[in-house]
């Protein structure tokens, strides 16, 4: 088993800062005060969050709808972007909220919500709330719209200057997820959005685009009676549904073990990502998984010499359902089959013993301070609250205390839930030939595009190790 040293002191600055956050009890209070909002509801099931800033001038609405790209048809990957795009068609609409208001209009989707994003001057609360109907109550989706929005998100797809990282990113999903909703770019590709129809997004919009399916966030410079009577004018005849639709998928098939070559950039760099499965965001064992992403990626950094220097992250994409545990990096050539090796001896290293109470200390602390800034920013702090309606999640209070409770034996209990005896997958980006003859004779590979025998699709065998004595702090159930 290898054995890691404790991690070493945090640098001042850093130690400063995580003192002022963690142990000034008034700065604390203040985030707490200024996170709660005003919990208010439609009759038609529209959650309502408001934050009134006195003397602010200007205001910013989201409205969250809990359903995102993964809930695209078959074969028509895009179709809930494209939705995104539709219920804005009009340039006219950005113009006057980015040089009449000095705010911005946008659409975000991803795999679990579509989320949009209004700012503008607190004055026009009236004026904005209405172009927010017109887009979600009676949203354009006719046959005319359709097509020239089609062939607008066509075109961005196609001219997105695409970079190898990203080109991992997605290699890495499909590769574990196959067809599986996660496994697909939530953005779209140019054949899947030109299968797209217009009945489609009817239907899209029948199941999906509800108040009883939404959130809506007000933030900035409002009166709470005189918001809600705006509300209830604009959106109160936003109509109901029956049921919400739940996101239930067939399982993903169990992924090909053999580390995939991709050829990519002829030059001597490559792009490395191994892959197992992740939790869900609402899980009990979030946090943990979060703190388990922290200690692989110092123990990754510690044992790789070669990662000196170069670009490498380790993270958690975890979504309704069960994501993704990723490892990556940008990285020489040459080194790809030693950084793969580095990779595995980390995950097994988690896999079997509990980390170490500096390791532990540290990554608590860091991600302590990147909740309390999420939550000290109005941006960042609606997010917060979004993600808890999207996910289900606890009152913000006990999120961060279900984060200041993980312990060592929460995170080798997670960290032996997602890889023991659970497949990894592995791919490498870069010059195919280079890449191939790396790793020829150290890991077991598949190169794109050439027509070989199936790999295997259970986990390689382990050598036997030990498991190391729990810690004397009780896990979780």
């Amino acid at each position: 088993m290898i054995q890691f040293r404790p991690v070493e002191r945090l640098h001042g600055s850093t130690r400063i800062l995580l003192s002022l956050i963690l142990l000034a009890a008034p700065a604390f209070t203040q985030v707490q005060t200024i996170s709660e909002p005003v919990h208010e509801q439609l009759l038609n099931g529209l959650r309502v969050l408001m934050w009134p800033q006195a003397g602010v001038q200007d205001v910013t609405l989201k409205l969250r709808i809990h359903s995102g790209a993964a809930f695209d048809l078959a074969g028509k990957n895009g179709e809930m972007s494209l939705l995104g795009d539709i219920l804005f068609p009009d340039p006219a609409t950005i113009e006057f909220f980015t040089e009449e208001m000095s705010g911005k209009l946008d659409v975000n989707t991803d795999h679990d919500s579509i989320t949009i994003t209004m700012q503008g001057r607190a004055g026009e609360l009236e004026r904005i709330v209405e172009i927010l109907r017109n887009a979600v109550v009676t949203p354009q989706i006719t046959p005319d719209i359709v097509a020239r929005q089609r062939d607008r998100r066509i075109k961005i797809v196609k001219d997105t200057s695409v970079s190898p990282m990203m080109v991992a990113d997605r290699a890495i999903a499909a590769r574990f997820f196959g067809d599986y909703p996660y496994g697909r770019p939530a953005t779209g590709t140019p054949e899947d959005l030109g299968r797209v129809e217009r009945a489609d997004l009817l239907l899209a919009r029948e199941r999906f685009l509800n108040p009883n399916n939404a959130t809506l966030t007000i933030f900035g410079g409002i009166e709470k009676n005189r918001t809600m009577r705006a509300l209830r004018q604009l959106l109160g005849s936003w109509r109901k549904s029956e049921q919400v639709v739940p996101a239930t998928f067939r399982q993903p098939p169990i992924p090909d073990l053999r580390t995939l070559i991709i050829n990519g950039p002829a030059d001597q760099t490559a792009e490395v990502r191994l892959a197992a499965r992740g939790t869900t965001r609402s899980d009990k064992a979030y946090f943990a998984a979060a703190v388990l992403t922290l200690i692989a990626r110092a123990r990754w950094q510690a044992l790789s010499p070669e990662l000196s220097g170069k670009q490498f992250f380790v993270r958690h994409e975890a979504h309704v359902l069960p994501g993704l545990f990723v490892m990556g990096a940008s990285i020489d050539s040459k080194s790809a089959a030693a950084v793969i090796g580095s990779a595995k001896k980390v995950i097994e290293s988690l896999e079997y013993g509990p980390p170490t109470a500096a390791e532990l200390e540290q990554a608590k602390n860091e991600l302590l301070v990147q909740f309390s800034n999420k939550l000290a920013k109005p941006e960042t702090l609606i997010d917060v609250w979004l993600d808890s309606d999207t996910f289900r999640l606890p009152a913000i209070a006990e999120q961060m205390q279900d984060l200041r409770s993980v312990s060592a034996g929460d995170v080798q209990t997670i960290a032996a839930r997602l890889f023991k005896d659970k497949p990894v997958a592995s791919i490498v980006l870069g010059n195919a030939q280079q890449l191939k003859a790396g790793l020829e004779g150290r890991v077991q590979t598949e190169v794109m595009g050439e027509i070989v025998a199936p790999g295997p699709t259970t986990p390689e065998t382990k050598p036997e190790m030990k498991p190391a004595p729990k810690p004397n702090t009780a896990s979780k159930p």
